[in-house]
């Protein structure tokens, strides 16, 4: 089973007839591919005879939103969940971005998957997100749900191993790393990189890799937060170019003050109930466990001055021209480094 996947069957004897594959309501790409990828392997494994995909809209984007309770998109599945193959066998049906359903199409939905010929009818949901909660209860009570946790760039460079391996890619350590580096955890992306690199006979070192491909992953904040809170000044400078190519500096600064804001909670509370209910939330929480490890390596006074430059970046970004933004987000990314790197600073 590939990294980051979980599978969890329900005793009902139409486990093999309905699944859900969930992912991250943020997922990117590359996570996307996967969720695809483990939807389309459900239906082969229960055997059907082949598959039909219906992508269900987001609001508003449907090509005739009409009057009546399903959107044209939607309304073709129907009778694909009553009857089936026109011709025997068993026909699957992928629906994708099934978060996207409303609520009276979860309805028609839910009540056609209760009363589903699993002798001529397999469906796979593909959601980033939770499920409609009207159908979510009946998948939940009969199906089979393939949970895939959002990639990590460990996990895309571990995925990068085996598939140099099946297209006969020789990459360097280096290479690899640079792809990673280039790509993130966007496996899409990676492998359509792979496909790239078959077509060059021998060896691929690290300066093959930074002169063909020069885009940067759209990574996700936390890789740069992690590296300032690990006072990492290189690879935190680094994460900041990475973001600022797809993102805007306002958006990472409302990441760190939200960010920040948990630390002085923690570092202000006296256990663990006390900050999670400050911080109005649970300590399942993964930002907030990672809050309350972190408490103690920056003093109340080094909150402080954090704060204090927060809200002059802030200003400055708001009033000044653009082009002098990402000086402005470098040196507050040193400083943070050196305020939050509570084992010491690492420099580039």
């Amino acid at each position: 089973m590939a990294a980051g996947v979980t599978r969890e069957r329900y005793g009902d004897p139409m486990a093999d007839a309905v699944f859900l594959v969930v992912g991250a309501g943020d997922a990117g790409p590359g996570d996307r591919d996967e969720m695809l990828r483990r939807g389309q392997a459900a239906l082969q494994e229960a055997g059907v005879d082949g598959i039909d995909r219906f992508d269900v809209p987001a609001r508003g984007v449907s090509t005739d939103e009409g009057e009546g309770v399903l959107r044209p998109e939607v309304a073709a599945l129907v009778p694909a969940l009553q009857s089936g193959s026109l011709f025997g066998g068993r026909r699957g049906c992928l629906v994708v971005d099934a978060q996207n359903l409303l609520k009276g199409e979860a309805d028609v939905i839910a009540q056609l998957i209760a009363e589903l010929d699993r002798g001529t009818a397999v469906v796979c949901f593909v959601s980033a997100g939770a499920l409609p909660a009207p159908l979510a209860r009946v998948v939940d009570r009969v199906g089979e749900r393939v949970t895939v946790k959002k990639l990590r760039e460990r996990d895309a460079a571990e995925w990068l191993t085996g598939a140099a391996r099946r297209r006969r890619v020789s990459l360097t350590p280096g290479a690899a790393a640079a792809l990673v580096q280039r790509f993130g955890s966007d496996i899409a992306s990676l492998g359509q990189a792979l496909d790239q690199l078959s077509m060059v006979e021998g060896s691929i070192d690290e300066a093959d890799v930074i002169s063909r491909f020069r885009n940067r992953p759209d990574e996700p904040m936390w890789h740069y937060a992690d590296a300032v809170g690990e006072g990492d000044v290189g690879v935190a400078l680094r994460r900041l170019a990475d973001f600022l190519t797809h993102g805007h500096p306002l958006q990472l600064l409302a990441f760190l003050e939200s960010d920040l804001r948990r630390r002085s909670l923690a570092a202000a509370a006296p256990d663990q109930a006390t900050f999670a209910e400050w911080a109005g939330g649970s300590m399942a929480q993964f930002p907030l466990q990672k809050a309350w490890r972190s408490r103690g390596r920056a003093s109340p006074e080094r909150l402080r001055r954090a704060l204090d430059a927060l809200a002059r970046a802030d200003l400055h970004l708001k009033s000044m021209p653009e082009a002098t933004h990402r000086l402005t987000m470098e040196r507050l990314t040193v400083a943070l480094c050196q305020w939050y790197g509570g084992r010491g600073v690492r420099r580039a």
